[in-house]
Formats: C-alpha cells, structure tokens, sequence
C-alpha cells in the first residue's frame, strides 16, 4: 500500500514525504512543479508531474500503485493574491478538490488528510483559536479550504470514506536535518522573506499594518516548525489506518509572536540590522490568530518538540543560505 501525496515537490507536502519516508511508508508524489521542485522528492519516493485536477491520472496511479491515503497539499496559499484572483482559487484550491476527492472515493481510498488553514476562522474575537469558533473567513483563499472541508464532512457521511482536516497556523523553519526548507524563491511567509533580506537579497522587509489592536499594534500570529506540523500528519494517518473517526484538528503551539517581534528574532539571530519599511495593510489579514491545539494533542496523539522561534529563524537561515550558495534550479 502506498500513500498519495499531492503537491509532495512543495514546501509542506515535500516535510510530509520526508516524514512518511522515515516511517517507512512507500510515497507517490504527484506535483505540477508550478511552485515545486523535482530534487526536493527524494528517493525512493516516485514523482509524477501532473495535476491533482487530472482525474485519469489520479486514478491510474491509486490503481498502480494500490494507494490507501491521500495526503492534500496541492493548493494555491498566498492570501492577497486570492483577493485579487479569487476565481483561480477556487479552480485550483476547490474545483480541483472536489475532482480529487471523488476520483479516490471512487478508487477505493477510504483515508484522505487535507492540508486546511488557520484562514477558514478570519477575524476572530476569541484568543486561542479552537475548533468551535465560528468560521468566517476573510479571504478567497479561507474560503476555498472551507469549501474543501464542506465536501469532506458531506462526503465522509455518504461514503466510506473518513478524514483528518489539519488547520495551520504559520508553517515556518526546515527539516532540522537539513535536507529541505522553504525553497519557493517570491515566497511571502515572514520568516523567510526576513532572513532574504538579512542576507542581502531585499534591500528592505516590509512591515503590512502598525494599526492592529495588538500590543505593538502588528498583527500576531502562532508560528509552528515545519516538522513538528508533519507529525501531526503522521499521527493523523496512524489514526485514521486504526480506525479513528472523521475530525478537523488545529495544528499550533497555542502562542504567538507580531510581525515587530519576529522581525527582531531574524535580526538576532542573524546578526544584521536591516531596514524595516512600514506599509498599509494588506487585504485579508486578520489582526491575531494563535491556536487551541489540545484536539490534536489528545485524540491524534500529537506531541510537538519544537516550539522554539530562535531555532526555527536559525533553521530557516541557514536554509536560504544553502539556497542563495546553489545553482539556480540545483538542489541545494
């Protein structure tokens, strides 16, 4: 039995292949390569470039490859730019879904985890974030993972079929071995587009909003290690394969950081004091979201390690700098 990861030659989904490869699980990775890359699927992980939307392909590979569970990656995640293109995010984000989900219902996958957002809750009153918030999402792009969790809930009633919905909150840092980080070169995490500047390749980092009602009036957010999220996909797989029922699930360290004071960790951590411009706000931002994670801890089994922001900006350096030292299109 194999495991389905789509959108696996990305950041997230690349940790997820990593992950399921250490456990000794076999991995198909299916990935278009529009943000992607092919060196970051390592061996003996398969990739097929293709998209998720290509439902004759995707059935042709759960059948080849006797795939039990999906892992969903695949999706377009740049907050301002669904503003601006809303339909192309519900093409790719939801559309494309739907045709994913139906095609493995079809073939016989009865495990599928869906890679959601902490974006599905918008502006939120309630500090930690849990899973009964209300859900109102302020972005094209929090609403096309809403839609997708909508399709799951109904389709794991009418089928046989059951989930794991895991909503991020800022996804940051590398393997801590070194063997992938966020490699998407106009990326618009914070983290990373810090550490480009505080080694030269942005003249400036730009701060979006000093008005918020925050403490220092810069929107907070709840920053989680890349692998410390993969396990909890993994615990969520294990889950499901021991019978566990549907369930949507936070994934955070239930704190958060402003933008004011990450851009201080970066310039610590790395030792340079760069400039720091400060902008209007950017559309669809809410103000503060930081996660309740004790769903995830108590029924998935999740253990996070890694709630450390100084460690997570040293990882996330010293990934770009292996970026910025490697050939263009060479892995680093």
């Amino acid at each position: 039995m194999s495991v389905l990861v789509t959108g696996g030659a990305g950041y997230i989904g690349g940790h997820m292949t990593l992950g399921l490869l250490d456990a000794g699980e076999e991995v198909v990775v299916l990935d278009n390569l529009s943000t992607g890359f092919d060196w970051a699927v390592k061996e003996p992980a398969r990739l097929v470039v293709g998209d998720m939307g290509d439902a004759d392909l995707v059935a042709r590979l759960i059948e080849e490859h006797a795939i039990d569970a999906v892992a969903h990656f695949a999706a377009r995640i740049v907050v301002p730019d669904s503003v601006v293109d809303p339909l192309g995010y519900y093409l790719n984000n939801t559309a494309k879904a739907r045709t994913l989900i139906e095609t493995a219902i079809n073939g016989g996958v009865k495990t599928f985890i869906f890679s959601s957002t902490a974006a599905v809750y918008g502006e939120t009153s309630s500090e930690p974030v849990s899973e009964e918030t209300p859900l109102a999402p302020i972005s094209p792009y929090g609403r096309s993972k809403l839609m997708v969790e909508w399709m799951l809930e109904d389709a794991s009633r009418a089928y046989d079929f059951r989930y794991v919905a895991l909503r991020y909150f800022n996804v940051a840092g590398a393997d801590p071995e070194g063997r992938l980080g966020q490699s998407t070169p106009r990326a618009t995490h914070l983290i990373k587009r810090g550490v480009q500047t505080a080694l030269g390749m942005y003249p400036s980092m730009e701060i979006f909003g000093q008005d918020y009602p925050t403490r220092d009036g810069t929107c907070i957010r709840d920053y989680i290690q890349v692998t410390d999220l993969i396990d909890a996909h993994l615990a969520a797989l294990r889950y499901l394969r021991d019978g566990g029922e549907s369930i949507v699930c936070n994934c955070g360290y239930g704190h958060g950081q402003t933008v004011r004071e990450v851009v201080d960790v970066v310039k610590r951590v790395s030792g340079v004091d760069f400039k720091v411009v400060l902008s209007p706000r950017r559309a669809g931002d809410p103000a503060a979201i930081v996660a309740r994670a004790d769903r995830a801890r108590n029924t998935l089994g999740w253990r996070p390690t890694r709630d450390n922001l100084d460690a997570i900006v040293r990882q996330a350096l010293d990934w770009e700098r292996r970026l910025h030292n490697s050939r263009p299109g060479r892995e680093p």
